[in-house]
């Protein structure tokens, strides 16, 4: 009698395709805040306060003209506008925006929210603009960091870490 050996053979198992490594989400971009300010050593501080201590980047201008421009070529998430402006108003830079932004950024259906830098003459002028509910308050001059970043922090997110080493939020 032979014997017959059986040897026994891979069976071949049912393999399904690797699956696609997922594909990494495009960073997303910080928030863009728009700054119309004449003066270069105030729009400096409010620039610098807001890219150390919120996550955003920030374009700014002296010129109303130019901030008006600006925004039809790019979104905003905040808007800081100083009421008086050497060619246009920052009251009525915000009111051609109203109209002009959600036509020149299809998918927007309304301008971005508003902050005013505002002088004390300025006080009823910002007295009647504040009933707009895209006005979100006012910073009076000279403007102050803890004032800044009170007045930001519903609108754009904190940094987690200060961007330059040392820095620390002032109390607010």
């Amino acid at each position: 009698m032979s014997s017959k050996r059986l040897r026994s053979e891979p069976v071949a198992e049912a393999v399904s395709p690797p699956e696609p490594a997922p594909v990494p989400a495009a960073p997303k971009s910080p928030p863009r805040v728009l700054l119309a300010e004449e003066s270069l050593p105030y729009r400096r501080v409010i620039r610098e306060a807001l890219t150390a201590f919120r996550e955003c980047e920030v374009d700014d201008t002296p010129s109303g003209e130019h901030a008006f421009e600006m925004a039809l070529r790019r979104e905003y998430s905040l808007f800081i506008f100083s009421i008086p402006l050497p060619d246009l108003k920052g009251d009525m830079l915000d009111r051609l925006l109203a109209k002009a932004y959600p036509l020149a950024h299809p998918g927007r259906h309304t301008a971005p929210p508003v902050l005013y830098l505002t002088r004390p003459a300025d006080h009823q002028l910002y007295e009647s603009l504040k009933r707009d509910v895209r006005v979100r308050g006012s910073l009076p001059f000279p403007p102050r960091i803890d004032q800044l970043l009170a007045a930001t922090a519903a609108l754009l997110p904190a940094r987690s870490t200060p961007a330059a080493p040392g820095l620390m939020p002032p109390p607010l």
